[in-house]
């Protein structure tokens, strides 16, 4: 984190399992104390905690928000996702309930959260939650609250992305895919200032596309060895996951949440050209996959990132 931090990358995002989804004698950092202990290490860097709203009650967990939020003066950001794997519920006798119950909680939780992180006191009554006269101190030194993003890809992911998010975060995929969901996402009803995009992507640049090409080819081969153990992951996955359709129906990939999908595999000129083509579609926001991670990402940093800054000048 702190390399990246010091080659000027500008976001990073934790995810959160409470133990990992392929195999689970592996550790597994948990997401939200690990990011207060980053808050307190960097200075510059945004600093995204995934959060599962089963996992926590709306109050506490907005609590430890606004907590994180101080700790590293004002880079928190919560990025609210709906859970797609059910054993890390289902073994803590935690529910985790059908796809759209899911979204009817997050929706009441991410409610109460985002009034509560804002500072505001909050009277709320629905079908889950009773919150009578909730405060909370401090909120709102360094901005009004952290910024909250969104994943999912489903009609109700979609809503609520439109309806709460500040970001929606849109899984790897080919450009076509992309403006379509952006479309999509622009034309639902939606309060407040204009939602923003974000994209995952898993990168892989080389002085050649033919260079990138064997790489990306080297590493599906060595995916493949992990075939069992993604069998098992999805036999714990709730069918109606609509990202996991979505991935089934994309060429051959690597990386999560689309990863290699998204086409930033080619040569630098191409990987920046690729981004600069997403960035005119809208995306601000990329979460970007390397392996191995700190040299791929030492590359990127030295080679791309220029180029998509040339570009981007160049059509200014």
């Amino acid at each position: 984190m702190l390399e990246a931090e010091a080659l000027g990358y500008d976001t990073t995002l934790v995810a959160q399992h409470l133990f990992h989804v392929r195999d689970e004698t592996l550790d597994q950092l948990e997401t939200w104390t690990s990011c207060a202990a980053l808050a307190a290490l960097t200075d510059r860097i945004e600093i995204i905690a995934a959060i599962k709203p089963r996992l926590f009650h709306p109050a506490v967990l907005a609590k430890m928000a606004t907590q994180i939020e101080e700790i590293s003066h004002g880079r928190f950001a919560i990025n609210l996702v709906n859970a797609w794997y059910k054993p890390e519920f289902e073994r803590a006798g935690i529910p985790f309930g059908e796809h759209d119950a899911r979204y009817d909680y997050g929706r009441e939780w991410i409610t109460i959260v985002r009034a509560l992180i804002a500072g505001e006191r909050v009277e709320f009554k629905g079908a889950h939650f009773t919150i009578d006269g909730y405060q909370l101190h401090p909120t709102g030194r360094y901005r009004p609250r952290p910024i909250i993003y969104a994943g999912g890809e489903s009609r109700q992911a979609r809503d609520l992305a439109a309806d709460t998010a500040d970001v929606w975060f849109i899984n790897g995929q080919p450009p076509e895919n992309v403006r379509a969901l952006i479309a999509d996402a622009a034309a639902r009803p939606r309060r407040g200032p204009q939602l923003r995009y974000g994209l995952s992507a898993f990168v892989i640049a080389r002085p050649t596309d033919v260079q990138a090409q064997e790489e990306h080819a080297h590493i599906l081969d060595i995916a493949r060895q992990d075939a069992p153990l993604r069998e098992r992951q999805m036999a714990n996955t709730d069918p109606k996951a609509v990202m996991f359709h979505t991935f089934a129906q994309l060429p051959k990939h690597v990386g999560s949440n689309g990863g290699t999908a998204a086409g930033l595999v080619g040569s630098y000129d191409t990987v920046a050209a690729r981004i600069r083509q997403f960035q005119e579609l809208g995306i601000e926001t990329f979460m970007l996959q390397f392996q191995p991670f700190e040299a791929e990402m030492r590359r990127f940093a030295q080679e791309v990132r220029p180029r998509v800054s040339r570009l981007a000048t160049a059509a200014a």
